[in-house]
């Protein structure tokens, strides 16, 4: 019997030109797939512009990737983030966080998780009278998982990496994370995880930076009922003095080797690839 395809992604912001960094991590994900889906995370309308969008596909596709249509752009699909959250409010798993940073931080000093300090659950407890008063006054809020709440509901879990095999999940590393921001209507926790099972994403494929992250999306997986894929978390390229390359290092986007008459295929060295090991 035939096996599925491997589906793979690669799910860069519209925030500014790609790098080295981004090559690798694109580059690394088609390699690994039988189908490649290009997604443009761009649910952040203050940083992500049109024409950071169009020089993502001009330096990809520069570089020989090719991608299936249509691609995927999170701000087109804010309703399916709604529904993920409608589905945990009414299991009773969200609750608005009314805190500014500041509040956080005068909260004391706060255990720390991957995403920083571990939100103490000032809003946690406040009761519905209360949050419907802060709602009239058109205070901002985000919605915060209730963490507790969620894993008692699950149980255990784990997943699978490529790298290191089985993993057992720990979402509580992180605390209440929020699922949906005070200026966005959305996270990256949350629209990644959605985006994945829609896409029906078979191996996701991304820097070992997001290896923690991995344990909140399964904790979501398991709660809104989705299929869990396996995961790849590869090496993130740096400069010499070690350093990760960032948006920052103008002179080492994929536009700047490109103007400085690199071709396709020393970029893809560049970047640890070479043809051969791409057919």
């Amino acid at each position: 019997m035939d096996q599925a395809p491997i589906v793979t992604r690669f799910a860069p912001s519209p925030t500014g030109r790609l790098h080295l960094g981004h090559a690798h991590c694109a580059l690394f994900a088609q390699m690994h797939g039988d189908r490649f889906l290009l997604r443009l995370e761009d649910i952040d309308p203050t940083r992500c512009r049109p024409e950071f969008e169009a020089g993502i596909l001009e330096d990809l596709a520069w570089l020989g990737l090719r991608w299936e249509q249509p691609v995927r752009r999170q701000s087109d699909h804010l309703d399916d983030y709604a529904a993920a959250l409608a589905r945990l409010d009414s299991m009773g798993l969200i609750y608005p966080c009314f805190c500014t940073r500041k509040d956080i931080t005068d909260a004391g000093n706060a255990p720390h998780g991957p995403d920083g300090a571990i939100y103490p659950g000032l809003c946690r407890h406040l009761s519905a009278s209360q949050r419907a008063e802060r709602r009239a006054t058109g205070q901002p809020f985000a919605l915060r998982l209730d963490m507790a709440a969620a894993t008692k509901r699950t149980g255990p879990l784990s997943w699978h990496d490529r790298n290191v095999g089985t993993v057992v999940a720990q979402p509580e590393l992180f605390g209440d994370v929020v699922l949906a921001r005070k200026d966005v209507p959305t996270s990256y926790h949350l629209a990644v995880t959605v985006d994945d099972a829609l896409q029906d994403v078979t191996l996701v494929t991304r820097g070992e930076d997001l290896f923690a992250s991995t344990h909140v999306h399964r904790l979501l997986q398991a709660l809104l009922e989705l299929p869990v894929p396996a995961y790849a978390h590869h090496r993130l390229l740096t400069d010499a003095a070690g350093r990760r390359f960032a948006k920052r290092d103008r002179s080492l986007t994929i536009e700047a080797l490109r103007k400085a008459g690199h071709s396709p295929a020393e970029v893809q060295a560049m970047a640890g690839f070479s043809e051969s090991n791409l057919q």
